[in-house]
């Protein structure tokens, strides 16, 4: 019977980090655009490996590392917009504007949020990422893993609608 390497193997551990460390930092900086984001989701995911080596067979090795790194990524990104609907939420103005201005601009701001919840989902994400995120095209494009014409066919699509859309509100 033949003996079967198993990740827990200190040397065995150590050549899967070798052999795949850079490549899942590469893909890791081409997803987020942070360099110590990168690092960050490598190395979790190198523990992660670590402390299921037993599960994890090392001809599956490299597609566990991108898959965890994957997966910490999104839960990032997840957190990233709960955050920030917090911190939008949470801000407090104070402003010496006339009443009649402050219900327009809410009632303004409300259409914009309705419209911007109609877009299809690739385009809302798109556009999201530019102005709230400001992710430049290439970086969503890298993000979203597709082509930048792509991002911005979808960008313009996604400017017509709002544009339509909320245009109405200033013709009233």
């Amino acid at each position: 019977m033949e003996k079967v390497e198993s990740v827990c193997e200190e040397n065995v551990f150590n050549g899967v980090y070798k052999t795949h460390a850079k490549a899942l930092y590469n893909f890791m900086y081409y997803k987020c655009g942070d360099v110590s984001k990168a690092e960050d989701f490598v190395q979790e995911s190198y523990i992660k490996l670590w402390n299921n080596c037993a599960k994890v067979v090392v001809e599956k090795a490299k597609s566990y590392l991108f898959t965890c790194a994957n997966n910490l990524f999104l839960n990032h990104v997840a957190h990233q917009k709960i955050v920030l609907r917090h911190q939008k939420a949470g801000a407090k103005h104070h402003t010496n504007e006339n009443p009649e201005f402050l219900l327009e601009e809410k009632e303004f701001m409300a259409k914009l949020q309705q419209t911007i919840s109609e877009l299809p989902e690739d385009q809302r994400t798109i556009f999201l990422l530019n102005r709230i995120d400001k992710k430049k095209y290439r970086e969503i494009a890298e993000i979203q893993g597709i082509a930048m014409k792509t991002v911005e066919k979808k960008m313009s699509l996604a400017l017509k609608y709002l544009e339509k859309h909320l245009d109405t509100i200033h013709k009233v």
